[in-house]
């Protein structure tokens, strides 16, 4: 039987599901990560959401700091921290503080998009000028807090000096890209939700990597849906939790995660389908069998040094059982 080894670890959203409020969906976060942790996930990264009422991943850090409390080993960061709705200096405190009650269990993920629309982001910022531009310079302003002592400036995070907090670029085009191989940062790809440059994110990435103090070769990272169940037909009809909530932002919707429905077609038009379907089309769905397949044919094909999963279902248990699946299908289970 075919394997591929390769690390694995999950993104959460931290969505509410229909029928639940925020204090549940907290919870079913740190639930979630302590059963990955288990499984031997590497990761677990929660993401930066602003003005949803149905994600409650606003508060990153937060998040992180209450993650790494009820979690053992497993490491625990950002998926990412949008850099333009934040002071540098802040972020190397906040990441610093977290390393230090925590060590070795830290990643501090960056993306430069705000995670939400463009009235709320002008809310979350102090500065009127469009910090976006800024996200290179800012990048390197986080690198040099965590430096040795040697390399510092006059404005040092305390604590954060010399702690060397891996650093990610994350990115949904080709922008950021660019920025990770000039850096030489491992990148993340969110082909999640975003798969169109995918491919030619990858080629830049590697093409242009530079040599860093960090890597001294390329680490590629893609985040992709997975639905696994113990069917195909189980995990197709699981994944209309995931069709819906991609159907909320095709129409700005303000919808929980809702449970799975027998039709589609009864909830969606033909354009909002094509859309919709446009941004899951990165999904492993099926059996073990029917994902051990997809996986192998991925990675005979782009060669990722890791995946990233992140899975939409409604029911927790179903939830579970989906990462525990992918987990034996990279371990040849």
């Amino acid at each position: 039987m075919a394997t591929i080894q390769i690390p694995v670890s999950v993104l959460n959203l931290a969505p509410i599901r229909k029928g639940q409020g925020p204090k549940q969906a907290i919870d079913a976060m740190v639930d979630l990560a302590q059963a990955v942790e288990k499984m031997g996930y590497q990761r677990y990264w929660i993401a930066e959401h602003h003005n949803s009422p149905t994600l409650v991943s606003s508060a990153t850090s937060i998040l992180i700091k209450h993650t790494l409390e009820h979690t053992n080993h497993i490491r625990v960061g950002s998926g990412g921290v949008m850099l333009p709705n934040h002071s540098p200096l802040v972020v190397a405190e906040q990441f610093g503080t977290m390393a230090t009650i925590y060590p070795n269990r830290v990643d501090l993920g960056l993306g430069r998009a705000p995670g939400t629309d463009m009235m709320t982001a002008s809310a979350l910022r102090r500065s009127k000028n469009d910090s976006v531009y800024t996200f290179p310079d800012d990048v390197k302003a986080l690198l040099n807090y965590f430096g040795p002592e040697d390399q510092q400036s006059y404005v040092r995070a305390y604590p954060g000096v010399g702690m060397d907090i891996p650093i990610y670029v994350l990115g949904s085009s080709t922008d950021s890209a660019y920025l990770a191989a000039s850096l030489g940062l491992p990148y993340v790809f969110a082909s999640h939700f975003a798969p169109r440059y995918m491919e030619e994110a990858i080629s830049i990435y590697r093409d242009r990597f530079q040599p860093s103090e960090y890597l001294d070769k390329p680490y590629m990272m893609v985040c992709i849906n997975v639905i696994a169940a113990e069917s195909d037909e189980e995990a197709k009809w699981l994944s209309t939790s995931m069709q819906q909530f991609f159907l909320n932002v095709v129409r700005n919707s303000r919808m929980p995660l809702q449970p799975p429905v027998e039709n589609l077609d009864e909830i969606w038009n033909s354009a909002e389908k094509d859309m919709a379907s446009s941004m899951s089309r990165l999904t492993m769905m099926g059996s073990k069998e029917t994902i051990r397949q997809q996986l192998i044919s991925f990675q005979e094909k782009y060669n990722v040094d890791e995946l990233m999963a992140v899975s939409y279902i409604y029911d927790p248990e179903k939830q579970k059982r989906s990462y525990e699946i992918f987990k034996e299908v990279v371990d040849g289970e």
